[in-house]
């Protein structure tokens, strides 16, 4: 169910990253209020996302010196370019698919193997020293059941958190407004329709947690 008023808390998050298309549907739509799709300052920041996916996704070295370590450091300073936030170390296989872009917070050696599709109409966080298998979908948009809206071009999104220290596996879908806890493991396939408590181990359509895993103590704060 859509939201009826603003999120101040949604909106502070998308005040610290990069690139974003600020205006009144745009803070609709990080909220999870119902938007208009069609708002020309979107339908510009989606275009603009599809040039730089290409730019991206297309991307290789030519010089005969280049090496994993180089190819690397280019693709990191490409995601910059219109990812909202990249800490150091995130590493993206091609091909990658998003909505815009900016909504999305990469955390510190977050690594993806290819054919990562993120529908970013919501904001996505996801922390440190995260692994993703091939073919993952991160789907933060959503429509309501009754029809008239979609008639309308009327959607809205609801966020997805991810914590630090988790691994997804190939072919995984994320459904919208879930949280994965930190040190959470699940398994290739599965559908994430509700939220999953840290430190689980979850599998199945939709996922289930089968099985509990040893919390660890936090990470020391890096100085960024």
């Amino acid at each position: 169910m859509a939201a009826v008023e603003k999120d101040p808390v949604e909106l502070e998050k998308a005040a610290s990253l990069a690139h974003v298309p600020k205006g009144e549907e745009y803070d609709k739509m990080i909220s999870g209020m119902l938007y208009n799709a069609l708002d020309p300052a979107l339908m510009k920041a989606r275009f603009n996302a599809r040039a730089w996916m290409h730019k991206y996704n297309n991307y290789f070295p030519d010089d005969p010196e280049a090496n994993f370590e180089s190819l690397a450091e280019a693709r990191k300073n490409m995601l910059r370019q219109f990812i909202g936030h990249v800490e150091d170390s995130a590493f993206i296989e091609p091909s990658l698919a998003v909505d815009y872009g900016c909504n999305i917070r990469l955390g510190h050696r977050f690594y993806s193997n290819f054919n990562l599709t993120i529908l970013d109409c919501a904001l996505v966080t996801i922390g440190d020293r995260v692994m993703f298998g091939p073919n993952v979908s991160i789907l933060t948009a959503t429509h309501e059941t009754e029809v008239q809206s979609r008639r309308d071009d009327i959607e809205y999104a609801k966020p997805v958190t991810i914590g630090d220290d988790c691994w997804v596996g190939g072919h995984v879908v994320i459904l919208p407004g879930v949280t994965i806890g930190e040190g959470c493991t699940i398994a290739a396939s599965s559908v994430v329709t509700k939220s999953i408590p840290p430190w689980s181990v979850a599998m199945g359509t939709p996922a289930r947690v089968v099985r509990k895993v040893t919390p660890l103590e936090k990470v020391p704060e890096r100085n960024t």
